[in-house]
């Protein structure tokens, strides 16, 4: 049991004694608390009488001397000063009421920097899900397509019972212990491999080496990149269709934004990557900045579902690899966001396409490429937190400095990556009946989601809903100049999706099978009333 810290409520100003004058020590026992043993750090002895006559003067001295409360008398204690907070005496509030008061603009002024007050903390998508549960609350028959987290026929959170197992299984020291700061040695080497797949070896055969540190979510992974690979003013280079969270990791970095197109024009050699649009862009952004970073998140990109094939995957490549040759003295870094890749068709198509690069073309020594995994879709540990920034270059020098500058900006963030499931993820791919019971959940999940998109994209097919390619993972999009109203319309028919701009986000994760078709019935009731 941990060595208990036990605490006095005293009146400091008669030197730490009670109201009677006795001593710490001598404090008498109040009425119903009795001893009792807790497992806890630390407990609170307080004598409510104590806190009634001394409100203005309370602090907490340690003392060796006392013994801890029992559950009734900690209860009685905490009652006591409740009443007092919701009821103070009338000196109190008489100089609460004397003090200066300030509108919210003027505090705001006062305390926020220009920049930070045009910050808000709200998510449009969690608002979203915040209706669907007050209408289901309300009795509707609602339809949720809000959430971004896969939800079992049931409505209940698809968990892989495996990976629960083993993290309750996993000893004291992984559940309480501080990781290294890069994180779990050997985690780091197998997050690698976890990221690229059998590509790595590959790339390794020629020349190109890896480093990997964990990071807090593939957030961290983003902010790490975003931090530390531009500087103020420059600009983020996304997909016109993004996940919203980008822009607002781009502002806490000092960054704007400079797009390319999700969908290409008409006349594209590729009919996901329009090649032209993003050569012009780099090349724009070579003459105004001296680094180049662009974030893509494939496959299964969200909003969209969409995923590179092989080809677009080589295109998006090359055409990187091909601006860092034009100009050696800029730095170009190509960050692929792979949160989603667990449940594509191709969840490793970009280590087999880097891998081919490497293979077949000369690595350009200013080309950086990063991968940025998450294990919170995979592992369904959305909560705990886990991801990794996954670095590949020719030179391993420099890839030790890149981890030196990544563990700064980590240290000054977040300090370090949360250990628990870095020994979770890696017991169970460390043990074949795990990683079986593991891999077959997971199958499970994806046929899951396969056969909902199936069925949402048949029937909207067949009301001819316009909605964007979409092939793997948890959306599908449906593009629109206005999206509000076509949202609103299908919330009054009870499906609660998410607008955002330039179209709506449907989280086939989180429709059950049994809804799917009705979910597609009224979306294309509402498009066609705001048509």
């Amino acid at each position: 049991m941990a060595k208990l810290v036990r605490h006095w409520i005293c009146n400091p100003a008669i030197g730490g004694s009670n109201p009677s004058g006795g001593s710490n020590k001598n404090l008498s026992k109040p009425e119903g608390f009795e001893p009792h043993t807790y497992s806890s750090i630390s407990h609170l002895r307080v004598a409510p009488t104590i806190i009634v006559n001394t409100p203005k003067t309370l602090r907490i001295n340690p003392t060796s001397q006392t013994k801890p409360l029992s559950t009734k008398g900690f209860v009685e204690s905490l009652n006591v000063f409740s009443s007092y907070m919701s009821a103070p005496p009338a000196d109190v509030v008489a100089g609460a009421a004397a003090r200066p008061r300030f509108s919210l603009e003027e505090l705001c002024e006062t305390l926020l920097t220009d920049e930070s007050r045009l910050k808000s903390g709200r998510d449009s998508i969690f608002a979203c899900w915040a209706r669907y549960q007050a209408a289901v609350a309300s009795g509707q028959d609602a339809i949720n397509g809000t959430v971004g987290s896969l939800l079992d026929n049931d409505g209940a959170l698809a968990v892989n019972p495996t990976v629960l197992k083993t993290l309750r299984e996993q000893a004291d020291l992984e559940l309480s212990a501080y990781a290294p700061l890069p994180g779990l040695p050997h985690f780091r080497l197998m997050v690698r491999r976890l990221a690229l797949g059998d590509g790595l070896s590959i790339m390794q055969h020629h020349g190109i080496h890896s480093e990997a540190i964990i990071t807090p979510g593939g957030t961290g992974a983003l902010y790490l990149s975003a931090r530390n690979l531009l500087s103020q003013n420059d600009a983020l280079l996304l997909r016109d269709r993004h996940w919203g969270p980008y822009q607002t990791i781009a502002e806490e970095c000092g960054l704007g934004l400079a797009t390319w197109p999700l969908i290409p024009n008409n006349g594209s050699q590729h009919p996901q990557v329009d090649v032209e649009s993003l050569r012009c862009v780099l090349q724009d952004l070579a003459k105004s900045q001296e680094r180049i970073l662009s974030w893509i998140n494939d496959p299964a990109h969200n909003p969209t579902g969409m995923s590179l094939d092989a080809e677009g995957r080589s295109l998006v490549l090359s055409t990187f690899a091909e601006q860092a040759r034009k100009d050696p003295k800029i730095g170009v870094t190509l960050f692929v966001d792979g949160a989603y890749a667990a449940y594509a068709s191709e969840h490793h198509g970009w280590g087999d396409t880097i891998a081919q690069f490497s293979a077949n073309e000369e690595w350009p020594a200013n080309l950086l490429i990063c991968y940025g995994f998450s294990a919170s879709k995979a592992y369904t540990l959305y909560g705990q937190r886990c991801g990794a920034l996954v670095m590949l270059h020719p030179s391993q020098p420099f890839l030790d400095k890149l981890l030196e500058v990544m563990l700064h900006t980590g240290r000054g963030t977040w300090s370090g990556a949360t250990r628990l499931p870095q020994a979770t993820v890696h017991t169970i791919h460390t043990n074949a009946e795990k990683y079986g019971e593991w891999e077959a959940e997971k199958d499970r999940l994806k046929a899951l989601l396969d056969r909902r998109r199936e069925a949402f994209n048949a029937r909207c097919k067949e009301h001819g809903v316009p909605l964007f390619p979409n092939h793997d993972g948890y959306f599908a999009f449906l593009p629109l100049e206005e999206s509000g109203p076509v949202a609103e319309a299908a919330e009054e028919m009870g499906l609660y999706l998410v607008p955002l701009d330039g179209g709506i986000r449907i989280g086939i994760c989180s429709v059950a099978e049994d809804q799917i078709e009705r979910a597609a019935d009224i979306l294309a009731d509402a498009w066609r009333q705001c048509a």
